[in-house]
């Protein structure tokens, strides 16, 4: 089976990006691999950072799996990003939202069993 191993997420501000993720999620990031242009997120399995470009990405789109989706969607606004309403689904509930660039990814609150 084939599993996602590695991705990278277009940003136009390195440091906005590293800012607002970790005041969302609490990550750090590995100092060795990133650069001016790129920003690894450390410990992160699987591994992924953020690559310097001239437009916030729109693909790929990405779920992070989290505890409590409604508080996550307060902070995201709280830090300048927007959120949409979740929806509920068999597998959970899921929403939209984007960083304080516009960067659109999704939060994930899996339902009991998964």
């Amino acid at each position: 089976m084939v599993q996602l191993g590695y991705f990278t997420v277009d940003t136009p501000d390195i440091a906005r990006a590293r800012a607002f993720f970790s005041a969302l999620f609490g990550w750090t990031f590995d100092e060795d691999a990133s650069g001016p242009t790129y920003a690894h997120v450390a410990d992160s399995d699987p591994p992924f950072g953020f690559t310097r470009s001239e437009r916030a990405s729109q693909l790929p789109h990405l779920y992070f799996r989290v505890e409590d989706i409604d508080a996550l969607c307060e902070r995201v606004v709280e830090l300048g990003g927007k959120a949409a309403i979740p929806s509920d689904s068999a597998t959970g509930r899921s929403v939209v939202v984007c960083d304080d660039q516009g960067c659109s990814f999704s939060l994930w609150q899996p339902a009991a069993g998964f």
